[in-house]
């Protein structure tokens, strides 16, 4: 039996969590699997009710499950969303997620805003450092607030977490039978931090002889995968440029509707969500795309070796994207709990007979 811890955070996190995991549930009964899901309260409305985020009894609990299945986390009802930052941010430094995968996956051709690509030149994942970089939150102020004010960033790299990134992205890229990886810094300009990554890639690629190596600087990088995102297997860069190409990426498929992430650490409790916000605004009101979260779950079955299951969600998600059963972003006309339903229609329309 696996166990999965859920969070379903604040906003449409809570309603596009709950498809998801009813379309988990859907999928191992179709399976005959055992899985566990305990819902954890985490998130703005407990905050405001106990002034908790996410004490370390609940982080320490969290180790004992198979994965994490996180909504959205924001609410302006915390102006300074401290909550999201402690659980979000805690998780992944804490649990040492120091894999951030995105993929990125054309369904659909009429989804892609670059003219003329299908679903054949859209196939690819980014793979974001995720503990280190400019996201520590090392730095300070000094004379805050007067006209002299300086504001420092640090940007902190490891030979340990670059090298651990740079190889995990080899890895996958073999075992998914994919045979490019592209390694993106701006080490032209970042002369120190970014020459470490360059110095690692060389050191660790001849480690892989039968996957094409190659090195894009990012502003590059962002140009040709509009140009031509057919080039593109298997993207490896730092924390912040990881953030944001995949970003990028996340449109070229569709949107953040249907972008789903992991943060990974392999072998270990891994955390798992969809990459769109909370959007506290549209809450409540039914509009919401849960296909982003329920990707997300796929991620996370595949990784706790659940892949039968991931792969009823996918073609699942595929088959309702393509015959136009989707929320209004993607240019349908159902609601958040409608486009569940049509998902679980479709997953247990593969039950064995």
């Amino acid at each position: 039996m696996s166990r999965i811890a859920v969070i379903p955070g604040d906003g449409i996190g809570v309603e596009v969590t709950r498809e998801a995991v009813e379309c988990v549930r859907a999928a191992s009964r179709v399976l005959g699997s055992r899985l566990e899901f305990d819902v954890l309260p985490y998130g703005a409305d407990h905050f405001l009710r106990t002034g908790e985020t996410l004490p370390d009894a609940a982080l320490d609990a969290l180790r004992g499950y198979d994965a994490i299945l996180l909504g959205a986390l924001g609410d302006p009802r915390v102006p300074d969303n401290r909550h999201a930052a402690d659980i979000l941010l805690g998780l992944r430094f804490r649990l040492d997620l120091f894999v951030n995968e995105r993929p990125v996956r054309l369904i659909a051709d009429r989804l892609t805003p670059l003219k003329g690509r299908t679903t054949r030149d859209i196939d690819f994942v980014v793979f974001r450092e995720n503990t280190e970089g400019l996201y520590v939150g090392m730095g300070g102020f000094f004379k805050k607030g007067t006209p002299d004010e300086v504001a420092l960033q640090e940007d902190v790299n490891t030979r340990k977490g670059v090298e651990r990134i740079l190889r995990h992205a080899f890895e996958r890229a073999r075992a998914r039978s994919r045979r490019r990886v592209l390694m993106s810094d701006k080490s032209n300009a970042l002369t120190y931090g970014h020459d470490l990554w360059q110095r690692t890639f060389s050191a660790v690629a001849p480690d892989y002889p039968d996957v094409e190596a190659s090195h894009l600087y990012v502003d590059v990088l962002a140009m040709q995968m509009v140009k031509d995102p057919s080039q593109f297997e298997v993207i490896v860069t730092c924390n912040m440029f990881g953030d944001i190409l995949s970003d990028l990426g996340a449109q070229l498929q569709g949107g953040l509707g249907l972008a789903a992430s992991g943060n990974i650490h392999p072998g270990r409790t891994s955390l798992f969500e969809p990459v769109h916000g909370s959007a506290p605004k549209y809450a409540g009101q039914n509009v919401a795309n849960p296909m982003g979260a329920i990707l997300s779950a796929a991620m996370m079955l595949r990784e706790i070796a659940r892949p039968g299951e991931a792969d009823l969600l996918e073609e699942a998600v595929t088959g309702a994207v393509v015959d136009h059963r989707t929320t209004r972003d993607l240019g349908g006309d159902l609601g958040t709990r409608e486009a569940g339903d049509e998902i679980r229609r479709r997953i247990l329309a593969s039950r064995p007979s």
